[in-house]
C-alpha cells in the first residue's frame, strides 16, 4: 500500500483530492490511534506501542513512517510527537472523543 499523497490517486478518489487522501490515512489500522495517543504528549516507540495497546512493531512502524513522510508526526529528542500540522488535525479530531463519550452513553441507556 503506497502513501496517500493529496494530488495521487488514494482509495475512493482517481484525482487525490486533499480531503480523499487524508480520510485513506486515517481510515487505515492505528493511523488516527497514534496521532490521538501522542497528544498527550511526546513517547518513545515501546512507549508508543504500549499507548496503542500494544500494536505490533510492524504495523506501529509502518504508520510512524507515513505519518512522518506525511508531516503529521515528527521525530524530536524525547521521542515521536505531533507536528503543528499533526497538533492542527487534532483539534479537528478531537470533539469526536466528546461526541462518541455521548453517543455510547446514548446506547446504553437506550438498551437498558
Amino acid at each position: 500500500m503506497t502513501i496517500p499523497l493529496p494530488g495521487s490517486q488514494v482509495r475512493g478518489s482517481k484525482t487525490g483530492k486533499p480531503i480523499m487522501a487524508l480520510l485513506d490515512l486515517l481510515g487505515r489500522t492505528w493511523a488516527l490511534g497514534i496521532i490521538w495517543n501522542l497528544h498527550s504528549g511526546p513517547a518513545t516507540f515501546r512507549e508508543l506501542q504500549q499507548r496503542c495497546e500494544k500494536i505490533s512493531p510492524t504495523l506501529l512502524n509502518t504508520r510512524l513512517k507515513e505519518l512522518k513522510t506525511l508531516q503529521l508526526i515528527e521525530m524530536k529528542e524525547a521521542g515521536y510527537q505531533l507536528s503543528h500540522q499533526g497538533v492542527d488535525l487534532f483539534k479537528i479530531v478531537s470533539p469526536l472523543g466528546h461526541w462518541s463519550s455521548q453517543w455510547a452513553q446514548a446506547l446504553k441507556e437506550e438498551s437498558e
